[in-house]
């Protein structure tokens, strides 16, 4: 197993004056702090990355190790799936078994939005096994879509925090994790102050959606679904 090295804080905008120096270095050049992510990634490491609602834990979805490390680094219930993050809207169709056309997932993302699918046999298996599905993101965050097609691969994605306990918006809140990671990629304080993270929805069902979690963008998202492409909602009766 990769020892995790000493922690990155790599900034991607100026830093406010509260915020705390641990481990800083101050970089300018995006592509050098992609270029350092993409790295601890490939290296089996985890990262703390900035996406559209709420900073995020990633590591790569198809390394098993480094998904065992990530449940470890957040004391998650190894029962509570990940979901997965990729770059393009043709990635979808790589990992995932779509019911939908593809103009709706381009309505959709990229965004604030989980879309859950029946996963393919390309994804990592040891990937919540415990389920035929799988959830996806594409972030509207232009580092976080640098970011998966720089690695080639889908990104495991989850909220940085100890599990049960609050999203964060800014990197100090999570400091108390740093030291499990290998690179903190601060993009600054993150919009979403209600700190609710991206709506799920479940699509496996051809013509029906089911919300796993509203969140912060679900009244857009099911009025997209039911006034233009006629979905209802999947009661699970039969």
């Amino acid at each position: 197993m990769c020892k995790v090295p000493k922690t990155k804080l790599l900034r991607l905008v100026p830093p406010t004056s509260n915020e705390p120096v641990v481990h800083q270095e101050t970089h300018t050049d995006d592509s050098e702090i992609l270029s350092c992510t993409v790295k601890a990634l490939k290296d089996g490491h985890i990262v703390a990355v900035p996406t559209d609602t709420i900073y995020g834990l990633a590591c790569l979805a198809q390394n098993t190790e480094a998904v065992k490390k990530i449940y470890g680094v957040k004391e998650r219930n190894g029962q509570k799936p990940l979901a997965i993050c990729v770059g393009e809207i043709q990635d979808i169709f790589q990992y995932c078994k779509v019911k939908v056309k593809e103009e709706l997932l381009r309505d959709l993302l990229p965004g604030p939005v989980t879309l859950v699918f029946e996963r393919s046999e390309e994804l990592n298996t040891n990937l919540n096994p415990f389920t035929s599905l799988v959830g996806v993101r594409i972030p509207d965050h232009a580092f976080m879509r640098r970011l998966c097609q720089m690695c080639g691969e889908p990104l495991a994605l989850t909220s940085a925090n100890i599990s049960s306990q609050t999203s964060t918006v800014e990197v100090h809140e999570f400091q108390e994790l740093w030291s499990k990671l290998a690179v903190v990629v601060d993009g600054g304080p993150i919009g979403d102050e209600t700190r609710q993270g991206s709506t799920v929805i479940d699509l496996s069902v051809l013509g029906k959606y089911r919300v796993i979690r509203p969140g912060c963008a679900l009244s857009a998202t099911l009025n997209m679904l039911e006034h233009k492409y006629g979905m209802s909602e999947d009661s699970g009766e039969e």
